[in-house]
């Protein structure tokens, strides 16, 4: 199947997911570019996973039109796609090479070339060790590092990766990344779910965000960014900062410890906050006006949708 003939990696038209009287999906539109990093955001509750499960098709939908690469959902099409849900599913009596050559056989792997490619990534995740005991037996990072293998064995041409750092400490939330943006340079296309929006911001070129079954913001990241300017003052100063209590100028103020942003109302002058720091003998070390972080765009989105 070449990216060519199908520019959109994923394309879905009006598709609607219902369940009893709740709408789940409400009529979404979403083109995923092929070889893209795209990001799915939205609050818990919002319907990414069941935009998932339609595409994985695990979940048919009951309106709309849904295509992976240009084609219908079927099983051969399903066979290109690897996916890491949110609820980790691994078999924990089974050992971690035998689950891996499981998995891999339900992608259409041959025994063999599943065991060969398992035992390399397992190489190389520092878990060899581990490959002839039982998935219960491994830490919970352990486990998800088994699982993004399971999701990847096949060489797929779409992985969707469903809160893929959720629970993980730093070290191994850096190496499941560093995996991402390796099977990227091998050409795949990733869908990114997660409402953890400082990784969204560091990793995707597209987003799409839901907020109750419907999409209210979607395009390329830094051009909706740039759309909303530089309104945000990223500060750090040492001092009595109540010389931002000024409602006149800032609209709301976030704490990060050392870190202050402060966006600022329509028009506001940053300078006369500089000032106002300077008269109350505030060091300020640093103060510089920055484009919002999304996690103010995501809020401002779902607040008034």
């Amino acid at each position: 199947m070449s990216h060519d003939l199908a520019p959109h990696a994923v394309l879905a038209e009006g598709v609607t997911k219902r369940f009893d009287s709740l709408v789940a999906v409400d009529r979404l539109d979403l083109r995923v570019k092929a070889g893209d990093l795209f990001g799915l955001l939205g609050p818990n509750g919002a319907g990414k996973t069941t935009t998932i499960r339609m595409i994985m098709r695990m979940m048919i939908h009951d309106e709309g039109k849904l295509e992976v690469f240009g084609r219908p959902l079927t099983d051969s099409v399903q066979n290109t796609i690897g996916y890491l849900p949110e609820e980790r599913g691994l078999y924990p009596r089974m050992k971690v090479l035998d689950v891996l050559v499981f998995l891999g056989s339900l992608k259409g792997l041959s025994g063999s070339e599943a065991r060969q490619r398992a035992s390399a990534w397992l190489e190389r995740l520092e878990l060899a060790a581990w490959a002839d005991k039982k998935v219960i037996d491994l830490s919970k990072g352990m486990q998800q590092k088994v699982q993004f293998i399971g999701a990847v064995l096949h060489r797929p041409q779409l992985l969707i990766l469903d809160e893929p750092f959720a629970g993980l400490d730093p070290v191994n939330a850096t190496v499941i990344k560093d995996m991402m943006m390796e099977t990227r340079q091998q050409g795949a296309t990733i869908i990114l779910s997660s409402h953890r929006m400082e990784q969204v911001e560091m990793m995707c070129e597209d987003i799409c965000l839901i907020n109750k079954g419907k999409k209210v913001l979607d395009g390329n990241l830094r051009q909706i960014k740039k759309e909303y300017g530089k309104n945000t003052l990223r500060m750090e100063f040492s001092g009595d900062g109540s010389f931002l209590d000024q409602p006149t100028i800032v609209e709301r103020v976030n704490h990060f410890g050392a870190v202050v942003e402060a966006k600022l109302r329509p028009g506001a002058d940053p300078q006369q906050l500089l000032k106002a720091a300077v008269e109350r003998g505030v060091r300020v070390e640093r103060f510089e006006l920055v484009e919002p972080p999304l996690n103010d765009i995501f809020i401002e989105k779902v607040k008034d949708a």
